[in-house]
């Protein structure tokens, strides 16, 4: 069984900074894409950030210059590093992995259970 399991949220000032972190774990053979999504109240998820396994990124218009992903292959994780938040950006964030679980089987999408982000004052 594959578990993403996320941590950093919290309440944060606006203009403040916080980091996201979202480990993978259980048995696997390997995970490629992982990606950061958000869902504000009453609003659908959205993608926010994506990173594949040459560290390409790919980012959500309105985080481009202030939201940086990042990835470490050898621990099975990603980051989320979040500057200059603003109210908009409050939400709960999922980390989101597709995953292998044995070599030449297609991945399957996995999501870990969110954690709030809340930026006010």
């Amino acid at each position: 069984q594959v578990q993403l399991v996320e941590s950093g949220g919290g309440l944060v000032q606006p203009g403040g900074s916080l980091r996201l972190a979202c480990v993978a774990s259980g048995s696997f053979f390997g995970i490629s894409d992982m990606s950061w999504f958000r869902q504000a109240p009453g609003k659908q998820r959205e993608l926010v950030a994506a990173i594949n396994r040459d560290a390409t990124t790919n980012y959500e218009n309105s985080v481009k210059g202030r939201f940086t992903i990042s990835r470490d292959n050898d621990n099975n994780s990603i980051y989320l590093q979040m500057n200059s938040l603003k109210p908009e950006d409050t939400a709960v964030y999922y980390c989101y992995a597709d995953v292998s679980v044995q070599r030449s089987v297609a991945p399957l999408g996995y999501w870990g259970q969110g954690t709030q982000v809340t930026v006010s004052s």
